[in-house]
């Protein structure tokens, strides 16, 4: 029996993976072109179970860090986790806060436990990531600056710079980010201040 795509498969952001002969409604194919969400169609044996929240990974990069996101998006994958690509999918110019955004709402709504955004110097995207509830994005540039980071802050979303990082300076601040746990004890009170205050601000707003 050939599967049936409704609306409510569509994923939010990245792409959609499905069985060649699968049906897509058309209230589907809308709320995908909507999205920006790509259907791709795929062989039964090339389609992997799709992976829960803890082993998946949101990656995105504007133009400046696309070619980077790629290379990244193969080492996510070698290391077992499953990277959810929100775009851009070709270089053409990209807006990073889009970006960022979409990265940081799937870490902020638990879709995915956590998220990477590349655009060329990391700095914007993690201001706009952090305007997000729940998300602490932290820009880091090498090995010690992405174990902090962890360790001490649970950063969730990790910001490179595309064109300050090489390849394999940005594959090996990924591994490290990947591979530190949150130290907790007395780091855990000050990341509860960092809460605190996006608390406080949640409802504040700025005068005209």
């Amino acid at each position: 029996m050939r599967k049936v795509v409704t609306a409510i498969d569509i994923p939010h952001a990245g792409d959609l993976r499905i069985a060649y002969g699968s049906i897509v409604t058309p209230s589907a194919r809308e709320v995908a072109a909507e999205r920006g969400v790509r259907i791709i169609e795929m062989k039964p044996d090339e389609l992997r179970p799709v992976a829960g929240p803890e082993k998946t990974i949101a990656i995105g990069a504007d133009h400046g860090g696309f070619e980077m996101k790629q290379g990244l998006k193969v080492l996510l994958d070698e290391l077992g986790f499953t990277p959810r690509d929100v775009g851009v999918f070709e270089v053409k110019p990209a807006d990073y806060p889009d970006i960022a955004l979409a990265v940081a709402e799937l870490v902020s709504q638990g879709a995915a436990a956590l998220g990477v955004v590349v655009d060329g110097a990391g700095i914007g995207s993690a201001m706009a990531a952090n305007k997000v509830p729940g998300v602490r994005a932290a820009l880091c540039y090498d090995k010690a600056s992405a174990r902090n980071s962890r360790e001490h802050n649970n950063a969730n979303v990790l910001t490179l710079g595309g064109r300050l990082l090489t390849q394999t300076q940005a594959e090996e601040v990924l591994r490290t980010w990947l591979a530190t746990p949150f130290a907790g004890g007395r780091h855990a009170a000050r990341v509860e201040k960092i809460t605190q205050i996006e608390k406080r601000f949640s409802a504040w707003t700025p005068r005209s």
